[in-house]
């Protein structure tokens, strides 16, 4: 036998063989069109759903979101402190890091131990610009501390 119809023997069995295998190519292929067709649809109802927001929205053009807690009083006494508070971070900005502003009247007492720190180091003889260094005081604050000998 010659080697040509060895290989033409061997090939008629291969192809005899392949007739009884499944094939894996078409499997993948239905689940790439299933997969596909999952995902047209999907983009489908979500391009439909956007559609009916867009259209709710457009029916009411006074739409407007409202703070779920906040009033009107509220809000505005809000922003009435938030300006007040801003004033004053800008007049102490145009004041200076070291000089004699003092904050409202109405502000917050110094904490204790803030006065107590006040007076500690005022006892070791540092300067005011060193208090204020140390403490988150102004220089207006401490001397009224060191004034009054700790008596808010």
């Amino acid at each position: 036998m010659e080697i040509s119809s060895i290989i033409m023997i061997v090939g008629i069995v291969f192809i005899v063989l392949s007739l009884f295998f499944k094939d894996k190519s078409s499997k993948l292929e239905k689940e790439l069109d299933d997969l596909s067709i999952n995902i047209y649809q999907e983009t489908n109802s979500l391009k439909r759903r956007i559609k009916t927001l867009e259209e709710e929205l457009l029916v009411e053009p006074n739409f407007q979101v409202k703070s779920p807690n906040l009033s009107q009083k509220k809000q505005q006494d809000a922003m009435g402190t938030f300006q007040q508070v801003a004033a004053q971070v800008k007049a102490a900005q145009s004041y200076g890091a070291h000089s004699q502003y003092t904050p409202k009247a109405n502000s917050k007492p110094i904490n204790s131990i803030l006065v107590s720190q006040v007076l500690a180091l005022n006892g070791q003889g540092l300067s005011i610009d060193e208090i204020s260094k140390r403490s988150t005081l102004s220089h207006a604050q401490i001397q009224t501390i060191i004034a009054n000998g700790g008596i808010q």
